[in-house]
Formats: C-alpha cells, structure tokens, sequence
C-alpha cells in the first residue's frame, strides 16, 4: 500500500524544503515536522491496549501503545534526520541502524553497518529516508527487515521518484509506504527532479 499526502501544511513545508537559500538549521526543523505529519498518518492503525490512569479526579482506563510497539530503521545517514524526530515523538520506540553504500563496479547496495534491538522483531517497524529515488538501497534494506519477519513494515519517505515507488510496490508488496510528496521523474544520474538536492548533505552542512 502506498500513500502520498496531501496537505498544505506538507506542500508549504516542502516548498521551503527545496529552496536552495534554506539553511541547514531551518532544513533540518523542516524535515522533522514533515516527519511527524508523516509519522502521524502512518500509525493510524496501530494496535493499543488499555490502561488504568488515575486522573486528580478519578481512575479511568486510558488507551496507550503497547511497550514493544515500534522500531524505527534509519538508513544512514541521511535518515538519522527523521529518526530523531520520530524518537521526540515516539520515546517508547526503539532505533536500529542500517549503513548501505553503492559499489562503484557492481553498482550494487552493500551493507557496510547494522545494529538492531534485541526484540525488533516483535515490533511494528518504521524504515526512514529522506529520498526514494531509485529505490535500490531501500529495497536492499527491505530485503534485510523482511528476514525478521515483523507485525508490519513501513517506509517513510520526504520525496520519491514514480520509478523508485514503483519498484517497491513491485518488489516489496505487503510493505506500506507513506510519501509526503511525489516528484517528476529520475535524472541521468538517478536524481529526483525537482528534487531538493542530496538530502544528508543539507541536513548535516557537507556541501
């Protein structure tokens, strides 16, 4: 299942997401909020148990997600700039990380880092990145998360490309991805146009 929003709220954030005159502090800011409207939408349906809370007043039963509800996957490292966001949003959630680079001859995704909580798999997981262009490391860390075979997988993405989306819906069915905007189409060089530019180096001031 795909989703891609359509809100204003989202098309005015990424309009200033673009811009090539946005500042790492305000991309950053940007990001993040795009991230929680996204996250937001995302967990709609999510499992919860009920709970006794005791108000000044009275004791009630109070719906809460459940401890081990949530894993977030950042691919690295531009990913780390929804993670933290979701993290502020989410405190019971847990974070793996997953490190993927693109071999130069082969022109295949390697892993190179992977560290993931001890009971991920019990866990709706949350894979993040900032930009579905080709889709290929992302398949490639799907690959890696179906292994574990969790309640559910979820991407988020800021901007995908129709090429990068379509070969997840193709290759990863029964994962659900929720993209805040869809963009034109791939460039020569696997570029998202419009685009924003390479999302990790305008969230950490690499370029």
């Amino acid at each position: 299942m795909s989703f891609i929003m359509n809100h204003p709220l989202i098309h005015h954030k990424i309009a200033l997401l673009r811009d090539k005159n946005t500042g790492k502090k305000l991309f950053r800011e940007l990001a993040r909020e795009i991230t929680d409207l996204l996250m937001y939408e995302a967990t709609r349906n999510l499992p919860t148990e009920l709970k006794i809370v005791e108000t000044p007043l009275m004791k009630t039963e109070a719906k809460m997600l459940p401890e081990a509800a949530i894993a977030i996957i950042p691919i690295l490292r531009a990913g780390l700039g929804m993670s933290d966001a979701l993290q502020d949003l989410i405190p019971i959630a847990k974070v793996g990380h997953l490190g993927l680079y693109r071999d130069e001859t082969t022109l295949h995704p390697v892993e190179y880092y992977k560290k993931f909580p001890v009971d991920i798999a019990k866990r709706h997981i949350f894979v993040v990145d900032p930009m579905l262009a080709t889709g290929g490391s992302l398949s490639a860390a799907l690959k890696i998360v179906e292994k574990l075979n969790p309640p559910s997988i979820t991407v988020l993405s800021i901007i995908a490309s129709p090429e990068g989306l379509a070969l997840i819906e193709k290759k990863h069915p029964n994962t659900s991805v929720f993209i805040a905007q869809m963009d034109e189409e791939l460039n020569e060089n696997g570029y998202i146009l419009p685009g924003l530019g390479d999302a990790g180096d305008r969230l950490f001031g690499t370029k």
